[in-house]
């Protein structure tokens, strides 16, 4: 079963007016992983989609969405896809990987239809592509790994990249994730913005309980939503992105836009924030 949601680009003259209910309505991506089902947000961000498929021991294929106008979803896009679940299998064609929790799969543009099946929850991330790169299989072990912050400021993290121009090749689309150590809770601080590019950040890894404060909003204007596991924040251009969580958790990120510079980014201090 496929459903897809489509969301349209939101000015941030008009942000600033949104109640609690807007926001998320506009900015949060929720409810994604539903068994035997695969759910998309089309975005008017860089036309960039996120979602999850859920074969709960079954087979689900993703393979014509209306909203492209194409033959297959694939045809002029890549997908990046992360297994945050049990072990589960995806096939395009005559080839199949079998991804572990934590395992990162590119597919370049014309892979064809994609097929999840088995126990694996599948995050879904895909933006329009100009070339095919070959498809492959990422595990945690082949990623690049960074470590930042510091426990005085409560934001000591590790971050895998994936799909990155130091691990391999891509369109534009760039994803990772990163992972905080034990006692701290802040995702990234100084919060930042990147006017070329835009992002989505997907929590997983947390208690049922527990929540993330996401920052987001202008600089000078900032909003907020709290977040459950396995929900999405959809980070405009214009919009910082840093959160704090209650307890121990991961968040995926990923962006499309004009460059796959992971460092371009422009900081805002706290001291700046209003």
């Amino acid at each position: 079963m496929l459903h897809v949601e489509t969301r349209h680009a939101v000015h941030q003259d008009h942000a600033r007016t949104m109640d609690t209910t807007a926001l998320r309505k506009h900015f949060l991506g929720e409810g994604m992983f539903q068994d035997g089902q695969i759910r998309l947000i089309y975005t008017h961000y860089d036309r960039f989609v996120i979602g999850g498929a859920v074969p709960a021991g079954n087979s689900l294929t993703l393979d014509k969405v209306e909203e492209t106008r194409t033959a297959t979803f694939l045809e002029r896009r890549e997908m990046g896809i992360v297994n945050i679940g049990d072990t589960g299998t995806v096939t395009t064609g005559s080839d199949s990987w079998t991804l572990e929790r934590g395992d990162v799969l590119y597919l370049g543009m014309g892979a064809g239809p994609v097929t999840f099946e088995g126990a694996g929850r599948f995050y879904i991330t895909s933006a329009p592509a100009h070339r095919a790169f070959p498809s492959r299989l990422i595990r945690i072990g082949d990623s690049k790994e960074m470590r930042l912050g510091d426990s005085a400021t409560s934001n000591k993290r590790v971050i895998n990249q994936f799909i990155h121009p130091l691990v391999m090749e891509s369109c534009q689309l760039v994803l990772g994730y990163t992972t905080l150590l034990d006692g701290s809770v802040w995702n990234t601080m100084p919060a930042h913005v990147h006017d070329r590019r835009m992002e989505a950040y997907l929590y997983w890894g947390m208690d049922e309980a527990a929540r993330v404060l996401h920052l987001m909003g202008e600089p000078q204007e900032t909003r907020h939503l709290v977040i459950a596991n396995e929900e999405a924040a959809i980070s405009p251009p214009w919009s910082i992105h840093a959160g704090a969580g209650i307890g121990a958790y991961t968040f995926i990120w990923a962006m499309a836009g004009d460059n796959i510079d992971y460092t371009d980014m422009d900081f805002v201090q706290p001291g700046e924030l209003r």
